[in-house]
């Protein structure tokens, strides 16, 4: 089964590099349209240049594909609408939307200023929000749509200095959970990578000996895959990097089931935190309602 994307449309944000260029130039070889969307600016989110997004359509363009570059700003509401229709100007619909634009200002919670916090979940979450909202009536009214998020490691597991990274990333993948229930019967699916390859922002990041196997390309492989119509997965996390691919997913313990009429004390709680805390058969439930009725079960 050969996947390509002729007669589909897909924008790609920050794909003026990295991981987003790669995202670009794969689904443009195997028939996409692409709008190559990237501000050109440093990795902390300043600063503002054409080139990278302008070399990556020529370089599209060179190898018979088609492409268009836009500039704006998707951490805006007015920016990513005009991503959107820059989108339908050129091509007339929008079938892909991979959210991949992003910026880092690192630096540990007590030393930071909250202008960087607030930078940062305005392009990695709300600009994912902007896009996604942008892209949203137009899916709708095709009754197709396929929506890839980027979500890290950072946000699932913590990492040091990255307090607003880390819950940028994670606010997407709560973002993802509730639109693939909203968006399941137009057959719009969404889905989130998080990937870890050899980019500007893994610079310094990575050792130098494991680098060269962090290719951007092959997190590109799985993007395209759920980018793709042959795709069926809605509300999945796929962590990419170096040739691994796995599945992520929140659970949740078997716990432990008080009586509601017992008296619950703080002592209680301290005496029995091992099997509430107790991992084997950890269970993962598919929607809030169904978490919710598994607690109501010994009530009902």
């Amino acid at each position: 089964m050969d996947i390509r994307f002729d007669n589909k449309t897909a924008i790609v944000t920050g794909a003026g590099i990295g991981l987003g260029r790669s995202y670009a130039l794969l689904l443009a070889s195997r028939g996409a349209r692409v709008v190559v969307n990237d501000m050109g600016g440093s990795m902390d989110g300043s600063g503002h240049s054409e080139t990278p997004a302008q070399k990556v359509v020529d370089e599209i363009r060179a190898q018979g594909g088609e492409a268009v570059a836009d500039y704006n700003d998707i951490s805006s509401i007015q920016g990513a609408g005009s991503v959107v229709k820059a989108c339908c100007d050129a091509y007339g619909k929008v079938d892909i939307l991979i959210n991949s634009a992003g910026i880092l200002r690192d630096k540990s919670f007590a030393k930071m200023e909250m202008a960087d916090f607030e930078k940062v979940i305005s392009v990695h979450l709300l600009g994912t929000v902007y896009m996604t909202k942008a892209v949203y009536p137009i899916m709708l009214e095709n009754k197709y749509g396929r929506i890839v998020n980027t979500t890290s490691a950072a946000g699932l597991y913590g990492n040091f200095g990255q307090t607003n990274y880390g819950a940028a990333k994670m606010g997407i993948v709560g973002f993802m959970n509730a639109l693939k229930q909203e968006g399941a019967k137009h057959n719009i699916l969404v889905n989130t990578v998080a990937p870890i390859a050899a980019t500007r922002m893994g610079e310094g990041v990575y050792p130098e000996a494991v680098l060269s196997a962090l290719k951007p390309e092959l997190v590109a492989a799985v993007v395209a895959y759920l980018s793709s119509e042959q795709c069926t997965l809605s509300g999945e996390i796929i962590s990419a990097g170096g040739g691994y691919y796995a599945k992520v997913q929140i659970v949740e313990s078997r716990g432990v089931r008080f009586k509601p009429t017992d008296s619950v004390t703080p002592e209680l709680i301290a005496d029995r935190l091992p099997d509430i805390t107790k991992m084997e058969g950890a269970v993962h439930f598919g929607s809030a309602i169904e978490e919710v009725m598994a607690m109501f079960k010994h009530l009902l």
